[in-house]
């Protein structure tokens, strides 16, 4: 039986931390170390974990906040220490069926495969997808594409196929494929830190990545980092994203040097102030503008 490390990053957790500790110790396979990665943690978090006895339940404590990117790396780094065989990367705003951890190794058994990532489902609204499947897109500077996002469930993307993109909320790797490509980016901190590591196993080209539909995993979307806030009974990004996102998608894009991630730089910009216009999903005043535009800026200083 392959060992699994478990590796989630805790950051005022307290709201969602239950429901994922009892869908992780509830597992068909119990073969696996929960590596749980607390950044610093303001609120009673850790109090809570520490209620559970359960030898398979390791903590790492943070004095700060190192990020998501770092976080995962402190984990997958003790994962490999301890001689797990394979490292699933997990959300713990997330709760899932008992047979997960099983359904996956299978896949990445039966498949030869390094990666495999499930299908995801919002948990506030269980029969419309999160995540079904993602793609880099080469010409347009490996921006990522998902599948189904925001589409009612009817069963189409069901199915067991090759993919390049999956978020880390839940995706199990091969160790090998750290050896191979290295940690995350920790300049990220926070968001495109997968893009940036899906990008480098795609320039590498050894291992492959597979997606299957047949599981029930369901995401708090947005409930950790306040991705998104409600105004006036209204869904529009957060600043904290505003800011990652953009900064990131820059240095991201600046990491490519090439003359079509160049391009894309100007591109971004350009789509990025017209959303911020017409799209609805910001707060239209000049505190929000003047954010965008630093963060922007901030991506070459990275």
């Amino acid at each position: 039986m392959k060992k699994v490390g478990l590796v989630t990053v805790t950051y005022n957790s307290s709201k969602v931390i239950k429901d994922f500790l009892s869908s992780v110790l509830s597992q068909s396979y119990n073969n696996f170390s929960l590596y749980v990665v607390d950044n610093s943690s303001s609120d009673n978090t850790l109090e809570i974990i520490s209620t559970y006895n359960d030898s398979r339940i390791i903590i790492i404590s943070n004095k700060i906040n190192v990020g998501v990117a770092a976080g995962n790396n402190i984990g997958i780094n003790k994962a490999l220490y301890d001689d797990c065989d394979c490292v699933l990367i997990i959300n713990n705003d997330t709760c899932f069926e008992r047979e997960l951890i099983d359904k996956l190794l299978k896949i990445l058994h039966n498949y030869d495969c390094s990666i495999v990532a499930p299908k995801m489902m919002y948990y506030s609204n269980k029969d419309v997808i999160w995540y079904a499947g993602g793609y880099l897109n080469k010409n347009m500077g490996y921006w990522c594409s998902i599948r189904g996002i925001d589409k009612k469930d009817k069963g189409k993307f069901d199915g067991i196929e090759n993919v390049s993109f999956a978020p880390t909320c839940c995706v199990l790797i091969d160790k090998q494929v750290f050896k191979d490509i290295g940690l995350m980016d920790e300049k990220y901190f926070v968001y495109f830190d997968e893009t940036d590591f899906w990008w480098r196993v795609e320039k590498d080209g050894r291992h492959k990545m597979i997606y299957f539909g047949s599981v029930k995993f369901y995401h708090k979307v947005g409930s950790l980092t306040k991705s998104r806030i409600n105004v006036k009974n209204k869904l529009i990004y957060g600043n904290f994203y505003i800011k990652y996102t953009t900064r990131n998608q820059v240095y991201f894009l600046r990491k490519q040097k090439t003359l079509n991630s160049k391009l894309m730089i100007i591109y971004y910009y350009i789509r990025l102030n017209l959303k911020f216009l017409i799209s609805g999903k910001y707060c239209r005043d000049i505190t929000t503008f003047n954010l965008i535009q630093r963060s922007f800026i901030e991506g070459f200083s990275l």
